[in-house]
């Protein structure tokens, strides 16, 4: 699958080793002299952009119709990728309708991206880090992580492995090798291209993965990060889930080049644009981007066009910004969930009493987590300030104490105190 892309022109490096022309310790400079370069020309061109898109890499059709080369995965390991998405669909729905019912502050659904996730991770292995954004849940469920566990997060419960300090939806798990997310978008960026340089510097079979939307590839930490993984050789995978939307503003008023993959180009990175909504293209493309960032010790870009289905969040209105029959449209032609089903139907290797019964089973398991989250307990309010500092400092322990006193003062509000 020759997929993999890097800019046209010749980077940095290759100039300098056909030139002779290196950075010294008489500060001679690559570009400062051009006398006898083979890079001149006569002819003065500006140049917009490709002459066409760059086209998307896929493996099945619409219809689930197998139109390229399948990756080689077991029948065992195709039914873990489906019965991944169909979970993680279930309990989206659930949870969704809970913070609407007031049972929980906030909720983020991952409706139509479910093949980015799970085409993904199912190509890491294990011990790969992941750094997510906030719309990766399936990543941590195909890598076990327990749905009592992400239900006690979102809820800030006694059982929260991060005692209640973060917003709903903001995992993390050292056993998982998943990174707590952090609400400030893009700030993953630069910290995947420093972890993906101390992989290449221990030289480990390892690489890590680092998720964002096609919003966060408009903050600032883009940039650097690329750029730093690029000129230093991080073992680094930017996944980039370009589903159409930065919460309201649609990607036709974010950017007018072709997208994120041609950003990875321009920064002399390996690219690849996949279709987001094929499990298959996203196996295999990621399957191929970790094998190409250990053996060059070098960065890969993964542009996987999706779609949104859902609203950004429970704070979000998407019907304010685009039109219901533009979502019912994606969610019924090459929704992920139902053109995989459609192939491993044909190959008899799901069925709809498979899903029925996953389905029914799903939905015990959360509405079973959530009961219990319910009646669970809170953190104590002094674990605020804890596992920051090895001791608190002085501001903290005056800010603990005036919030104390302050619950103190209000103990019909607050049930701790």
């Amino acid at each position: 699958m020759n997929v993999m892309r890097r800019a046209s022109v010749r980077t940095v490096r290759q100039v300098r080793r056909s030139t002779g022309l290196v950075d010294g310790p008489d500060g001679e400079v690559w570009n400062i002299d051009f006398t006898g370069h083979n890079s001149l020309t006569d002819n003065m061109a500006f140049k917009k952009a490709a002459e066409k898109p760059e086209p998307l890499y896929r493996v099945l059709d619409a219809q689930g119709e197998c139109v390229g080369e399948a990756p080689d995965l077991t029948e065992e390991e195709c039914r873990m990728m489906n019965k991944t998405m169909v979970r993680q669909s279930v309990m989206d729905g659930i949870l969704y309708e809970a913070q609407r019912q007031g049972r929980i502050s906030f909720y983020m659904t991952n409706y139509g991206e479910e093949a980015t996730q799970i085409g993904s991770v199912s190509a890491l292995k294990p011990d790969d880090m992941v750094y997510a954004q906030y719309r990766e849940a399936g990543v941590l469920l195909y890598r076990g992580y327990e749905i009592n566990k992400m239900i006690a997060q979102c809820m800030g419960t006694e059982e929260d492995d991060a005692k209640g300090r973060q917003m709903p939806i903001h995992y993390g798990s050292p056993e998982h090798h998943y990174q707590t997310i952090s609400s400030p978008l893009a700030t993953q960026l630069p910290q995947a291209a420093g972890a993906g340089y101390t992989m290449k510097l221990d030289n480990v079979d390892k690489v890590c993965i680092c998720y964002f939307g096609d919003g966060a590839a408009s903050e600032g930490d883009f940039h650097p990060a690329l750029n730093f993984a690029a000129t230093l050789g991080s073992r680094t995978i930017f996944f980039c889930r370009n589903n159409g939307y930065a919460i309201s503003t649609p990607a036709v008023d974010q950017y007018a080049g072709d997208g994120i993959y041609a950003r990875g180009v321009g920064y002399g990175i390996r690219s690849v644009r996949v279709d987001g909504n094929d499990i298959f293209a996203v196996h295999a493309a990621t399957k191929k981007a970790r094998e190409l960032c250990i053996e060059h010790n070098a960065p890969v870009l993964i542009e996987a066009m999706t779609y949104r289905g859902g609203h950004h969040s429970t704070s979000d209105d998407s019907t304010r910004y685009r039109q219901k029959s533009e979502v019912d449209k994606w969610m019924s032609g090459p929704n992920p969930i139902k053109r995989f089903t459609r192939y491993l139907e044909k190959k008899n290797w799901w069925s709809k009493e498979d899903d029925k019964q996953v389905r029914e089973e799903t939905r015990k398991e959360v509405m079973a987590a959530l009961q219990r989250q319910e009646k669970m307990g809170f953190w104590d309010p002094t674990e605020l300030i804890t596992d920051v500092f090895a001791e608190p400092t002085p501001a903290l322990i005056k800010q603990r104490d005036e919030m104390l006193a302050h619950m103190r003062a209000h103990p019909n509000v607050y049930k701790t105190a």
